[in-house]
């Protein structure tokens, strides 16, 4: 019987590690007697729709370990939806041909929640066109938000960076305070889950942190307070602020009125908002 082969592709924002997870796919299929080849996709979904296929298997085995040590995507990533296939199906017809041209009934897609809602979407349309893909959300986002996981890959990194970064610009801050500024704002990313700004505090205990969460409503008044509490009794305070964060109302603090291509406000600025 000819093995069935898979697709595994990268989506969303890179993080630090997401070619490690690329590493661990390809060579796992690579032990396994069920899988025959390992295709990539070029940029994500959008380059799948393209039939721009990547054969891992011209590639040695060191090459693929050096995935582990690699930046960026090593495949390209993407941000793209899919529409609903009751809406408009042609999307999906091209990805199920594209499966069927390569023997392909493995899919696995490397993101965040938007990427695990089109790996939903896919393996529901696959089945009902009666050729079954197994296809497999592999997680992948640095605000550790994804149901299930305790421990997102990508999270790890980025709170290690933000405890390192709130910790430095605290003591360059200290350093001035008594001539100069005295309050530092951090802005951090975490729409709707405060991980990363959380991380924030990971820093010694002597330095007065002030964290806003995407999770409690902003009160502007014990906020001003607790700044002014802390610029008084250590001559500065840092702020880390998470670009979620909300006003009592729900409205977010950096909401800019716009929406991205998924429909999510599109956010930035609560940094300026606090300052």
């Amino acid at each position: 019987m000819k093995l069935r082969n898979l697709l595994y592709a990268q989506s969303g924002g890179v993080t630090s590690v997401i070619n490690t997870t690329a590493a661990g796919v390809i060579e796992t299929a690579r032990a396994s007697n069920e899988i025959g080849k390992v295709y990539a996709g070029k940029n994500g979904i959008s380059g799948i729709l393209k039939e721009e296929l990547v054969d891992t298997s011209l590639e040695s085995d060191t090459q693929i370990n050096f995935l582990k040590y690699t930046p960026g995507g090593a495949f390209g990533s993407c941000r793209y939806k899919l529409k609903d296939p009751k809406e408009d199906p042609t999307q999906y017809l091209r990805l199920l041909e594209v499966f069927k041209s390569h023997n392909i009934r493995y899919f696995l897609y490397n993101g965040g929640g938007d990427s695990q809602d089109t790996t939903n979407k896919i393996a529901s349309f696959t089945k009902k066109s009666g050729f079954p893909v197994q296809c497999i959300g592999i997680p992948k986002t640095v605000d550790n938000d994804l149901p299930f996981t305790d421990n997102c890959p990508g999270f790890g990194s980025v709170a290690k960076y933000i405890a390192v970064s709130t910790m430095e610009a605290s003591f360059d801050v200290a350093s001035m305070a008594s001539t100069s500024t005295k309050v530092f704002v951090l802005e951090v990313m975490g729409r709707h889950v405060g991980w990363i700004a959380a991380a924030g505090g990971l820093v010694d205990p002597s330095i007065p942190v002030v964290i806003l969460f995407p999770e409690v409503s902003f009160d502007e008044q014990a906020f001003l307070d607790k700044v002014d509490n802390n610029v008084k009794e250590f001559g500065y305070c840092t702020i880390v602020v998470s670009e979620g964060t909300k006003w009592p109302d729900g409205r977010f603090l950096a909401e800019q009125g716009t929406r991205d291509d998924f429909g999510h406000a599109q956010l930035g600025g609560a940094a300026p908002v606090v300052a």
